[in-house]
């Protein structure tokens, strides 16, 4: 058998559309396998990319990127950072959530210690490699806010600290993973446009200058931040499927794909799964009474 990386990337496209009335999370469920040649040896369509990050709190998560820590897929991990949040961890209790008095930036940096701190340096210790790269979304409100944020909480080997993507001031689309196919239709101009400019001689400073202003008059205006939250899914459904679509018919293996799951994260109503998929029939495994 030709060998196989350790790591596991899922070529993905994860979808945030933050509007008044909330924020909706989406993303697809394929996941990579790589040849250490960088060839990708099998692709599976089921993976996990969001999670409601604390059960009965409006906190969501989607993550993209590189599918796992050591040996650990994040959406493994991930359940364990739920149960030191909700406080179920007894190693951990100092980790639980007071549900009426947290922060997402609180939230943000106890995401980063855990996946850094105590799972990437644990795992890799003073040689990481270079190359991974773990996104980490973060959505959702802060207790008593009136409005959700969106913070980004990359896990690398540099050690990045998380960054707020979106305030409660702040509305919008976001998209990361496979960018080509939004970055097109909300900019009007491919993920290579800057390259080839470039690659024609033009100076990086004059390079950038081109794309913010042609990207600014090219841009399409698909978000009023007063649409009703069931446009806000629709939206984010529409990504999605169009970008799983654009990788299909494109000429490269389909690292985009598989069912699409939804959530949307509201002020009064929570955390809901829009669509969702399950390994397991519900009917068989009724909740424990």
């Amino acid at each position: 058998m030709l060998p196989l990386s350790n790591r596991w990337w899922p070529m993905t496209i994860v979808v945030t559309v933050k509007i008044n009335d909330g924020i909706v999370l989406a993303a697809d469920s394929a996941t990579s396998f790589f040849r250490d040649d960088g060839n990708v040896l099998k692709i599976y369509n089921n993976a996990n990319k969001t999670f409601n990050l604390v059960k009965g709190l409006s906190i969501g998560a989607l993550t993209f990127g590189s599918g796992g820590i050591g040996s650990s897929s994040i959406s493994t991990l991930t359940k364990d950072l739920r149960r030191r949040l909700s406080g179920e961890d007894p190693a951990h209790l100092d980790w639980k959530l007071d549900p009426n008095n947290y922060t997402l930036e609180s939230v943000a940096s106890r995401v980063r210690e855990f996946f850094f701190e105590d799972k990437f340096l644990s795992a890799y210790g003073d040689n990481p490699p270079d190359d991974f790269m773990m996104g980490y979304k973060l959505c959702g409100y802060s207790s008593g806010a009136e409005q959700p944020e969106l913070w980004d909480v990359p896990i690398t080997a540099e050690g990045l600290v998380p960054k707020i993507i979106r305030d409660t001031s702040s509305c919008g689309a976001n998209w990361d993973g496979e960018y080509e196919a939004m970055d097109r239709l909300f900019f009007g101009l491919g993920s290579n446009f800057r390259l080839a400019l470039l690659n024609r001689g033009l100076p990086a400073d004059q390079v950038n200058e081109i794309y913010l202003g042609l990207a600014s008059e090219l841009s399409a205006p698909l978000i009023i931040p007063a649409m009703p939250i069931q446009d806000a899914i629709e939206l984010a459904r529409f990504m999605v499927e169009t970008t799983i679509r654009y990788v299909r018919f494109n000429l490269r293996s389909e690292t985009v794909g598989g069912p699409i799951e939804i959530a949307a994260i509201t002020k009064h109503e929570g955390f809901k799964w829009v669509q969702r998929k399950l390994f397991y029939q519900s009917d068989l495994n009724p909740p424990a009474g």
